[in-house]
């Protein structure tokens, strides 16, 4: 059974993360009063994408890794999250901290490929997306921590689901505000999509990728959104457990595509950060975070 949540996890991550991204597409739209493209899009892209010639335009090694890197480093957290209130036989060989190094193996994959690409355009977007990966990901470190720091154990599972085996507290409602002002940034959308930012820096990082590349960086993308959204539903909504993996499975979807639409909602009603304003943001966010793990060390 371990073996094949192994399974059930990278295939539900794979198939309905295009389609989270096409819910999120078509509420941005409806709220900004247009009808938007089909829920299915993003998967027309992705098809059309990978149907087109591999164009190495950078002519380096480092260019052409980075997207298969990145999209590897996804498939490997979502192969070893408890998916379903229930760990697999990957999780239960991992702690926290593995999944936290994983997120930042994809970061680091992005700047690889924009430093690579050797484009002004994607250098800029490199920098802001540094600076969002180094003020950024200690926020979800810390919501790891945290559920360590209340089980005394770094074991996945225990982490993820402490609220669920030990009930809220004060730590953890901060903690919740933490990570739900954190989740615009985590997924790379308005205001905090500034790396990307589509008339300033054309797309930053990915701007010289195309075809296939260009589709594993999107994928990436897509089921790095869907993790971050399932991560605050098995965390802090523990209420939505079943007692049955299936049962759990289709509750915790749930969850995550009301989470899509409220980031769909957020997205569409603010106006893109300057950088500077971003980073007094994520410092905010960090001293929080910084306060729920104290407040949880001192046991409150």
């Amino acid at each position: 059974m371990g073996i094949v949540a192994v399974f059930v996890n990278v295939l539900l991550f794979l198939l309905l993360a295009p389609l989270f991204e096409g819910v999120m597409r078509r509420v941005i739209a409806r709220v900004q009063s247009r009808q938007g493209p089909p829920v299915v899009q993003p998967y027309y892209d992705l098809f059309k994408l990978l149907g087109k010639e591999r164009i190495n335009s950078a002519g380096n090694w480092a260019f052409k890794l980075a997207p298969a890197a990145a999209f590897a480093s996804i498939l490997a957290v979502v192969s070893l999250v408890p998916f379903g209130s229930k760990l697999n036989a990957l999780g239960g060989r991992v702690d926290a901290v593995t999944v936290v190094y994983l997120l930042t193996l994809g970061g680091v994959s992005v700047l690889l490929g924009a430093l690579a690409s050797r484009n002004t355009f994607a250098a800029i977007g490199a920098s802001r997306e540094m600076v969002t990966m180094v003020m950024v990901e200690p926020v979800l470190a810390m919501t790891l921590i945290l559920g360590a720091v209340r089980t005394h154990s770094l074991g996945l599972g225990t982490a993820v689901f402490s609220t669920a085996g030990l009930g809220y507290s004060i730590s953890t409602a901060v903690m919740l505000a933490a990570y739900l002002l954190a989740l615009q940034a985590f997924v790379a959308k308005q205001p905090f999509d500034i790396a990307e930012a589509e008339i300033e820096v054309l797309e930053g990082p990915f701007i010289e990728y195309s075809g296939p590349d260009y589709a594993l960086f999107r994928y990436y993308m897509m089921m790095k959104q869907m993790f971050y959204a399932w991560l605050f539903v098995a965390v802090f909504l523990p209420f939505l457990r079943t007692g049955s993996y299936a049962g759990d499975i289709l509750t915790q979807l749930a969850g995550t595509f009301v989470v899509f639409v409220g980031i769909a909602v957020v997205g569409s009603t603010n106006p893109r950060l300057r950088i500077d304003q971003a980073v007094k943001i994520y410092a905010v966010l960090i001293l929080v975070a910084l306060g729920a793990v104290g407040l949880a060390v001192a046991g409150i």
